[in-house]
C-alpha cells in the first residue's frame, strides 16, 4: 500500500487540549480573586491608617487650612480677654471715674453709665430750648464722649402733671424734644457722630422720686445721657 506524504496526512489534534486552556483560565481567575480578598483585607486592618486616610482625604472637599501651613491650635486658642464686651466695660469704668470730679448725678447700672442732668439746669418749664447756663455741663460730658467709641442714648423724662401749650400735647412730646435738643447740640456743637446717638422718652412712666412731692416730681424732670455698654459700628 502506498503511503501518503506526511504533509499530506492530517495533523493528530490531541483530544484535551481545549480542557488545558479551560483550566489556565479558570487559574488566572482564581488568582485575581485571591489578590482582590487580600487587599480588601489589608485595608480593613488597624494598620492600613495610610491607605484609608489617603482614600477619604480623595473624597473630602478640599480645606484651604489643610494646605496653607496653618497651625490648627491656632485656631483651638482661648478668645483674646480684651473682647468688645471687656473693653466697653472699661470704657464705662474710665469713664465714670473722669465725670465723678465734675460733681454729676451718676450710676452704673448693666445698661451703661447714666448721667442724669435735672430740668432746672437745662432748660426753662414747660420748654426744650437749652439754657446757655447748661452748656459748660454739656461740654464737660461731650469732652468725654469723644474719647470713647460706646453708643449714646439721650432718655427724657417728666413728671406726672399733664402739659399742654403751643408746642406740647403732653409730657410725651415734651420729653422726647428735649432729648432731641440735646442730641442736636452734642452732634453740632461738640462734634459727637450721631451715628452713635439715639432719643428716647418716656414720659411720666420711669419716675426718679415720687410724684405726689415738690421734690420728688423736680427729681422726675430730667434728661439722662446713657453711655451704653454697646460699642458702636
Amino acid at each position: 500500500m502506498e503511503r501518503k506524504p506526511r504533509y499530506l496526512q492530517p495533523e493528530s489534534v490531541a483530544p484535551n487540549r481545549w480542557v488545558i486552556s479551560y483550566t489556565d483560565i479558570m487559574t488566572l481567575l482564581l488568582v485575581v480573586f485571591v489578590a482582590i480578598s487580600v487587599q480588601s483585607f489589608q485595608n480593613s486592618q488597624p494598620g492600613s491608617d495610610v491607605s484609608t486616610e489617603t482614600n477619604a482625604t480623595l473624597r473630602a472637599p478640599l480645606d484651604p487650612t489643610r494646605h496653607s501651613g496653618a497651625d490648627h491650635t491656632e485656631r483651638a486658642r482661648p478668645p483674646d480677654p480684651q473682647s468688645p464686651a471687656r473693653s466697653s466695660r472699661d470704657a464705662l469704668l474710665r469713664a465714670q471715674q473722669r465725670l465723678q470730679q465734675s460733681g454729676l448725678d451718676l450710676r452704673l447700672e448693666e445698661r451703661g453709665l447714666v448721667i442724669s442732668l435735672p430740668q432746672t439746669i437745662l432748660f426753662s418749664s414747660g420748654q426744650d430750648r437749652i439754657n446757655q447756663a447748661a452748656l459748660p455741663v454739656i461740654s464737660q460730658i461731650a469732652d468725654v464722649l469723644r474719647d470713647l467709641t460706646n453708643k449714646v442714648s439721650l432718655v427724657g423724662h417728666a413728671d406726672a402733671i399733664p402739659i399742654r401749650n403751643h408746642r406740647f400735647k403732653n409730657n410725651w412730646e415734651l420729653s422726647a424734644a428735649r432729648g432731641l435738643r440735646i442730641l442736636e447740640v452734642l452732634r453740632k456743637r461738640y462734634g459727637i457722630p450721631e451715628s452713635r446717638l439715639s432719643v428716647v422718652s418716656y414720659g411720666s412712666y420711669s419716675p426718679k422720686g415720687p410724684n405726689d412731692t415738690v421734690d420728688g416730681r423736680a427729681e422726675n424732670r430730667r434728661v439722662e445721657i446713657v453711655i451704653l455698654d454697646e460699642v458702636a459700628p
